[in-house]
Formats: structure tokens, C-alpha cells, sequence
């Protein structure tokens, strides 16, 4: 009886925190999308940085050995 009343207070408790996440989680997707695409940006500009700076010392290292 007392793991029937415990399985009981499970539920009570965890089926309202899994109806919230369900409808938060595409609320904070979306809050997060724009950052997401930010950081891809950012990414790729030192990137391209980070190649334009190591470009002489590749060009002076020669061909590259197989």
C-alpha cells in the first residue's frame, strides 16, 4: 500500500513538471536560435582570421609532404 501511495505522489509531482517542459522547451528553441547563430558566425569570422594570419608561414613551409 505504502508503494501505491508512493508511485501516486510520484505522479503528481512529475507530470506537471513534464507538461511545463514540454511546452517551455520550444519557447527557450526559439529564445536560443538567434545565439546559436551568432556563435556559428563568430565561429567562421576567426576562422577566417586564423587562416588569413597563418596563411605566410604555410606559404614559406613549402608543398606539404605525403
Amino acid at each position: 500500500m505504502f508503494t501505491l501511495v508512493l508511485w501516486i505522489l510520484l505522479a503528481v509531482l512529475s507530470l506537471p513538471l513534464a507538461i511545463l517542459a514540454l511546452v517551455l522547451w520550444p519557447i527557450v528553441w526559439l529564445i536560443s536560435l538567434p545565439l546559436r547563430l551568432a556563435g556559428v558566425t563568430l565561429k567562421a569570422a576567426f576562422d577566417l582570421i586564423g587562416a588569413v594570419i597563418g596563411l605566410p608561414a604555410r606559404l614559406l613551409r613549402g608543398p606539404a609532404r605525403t
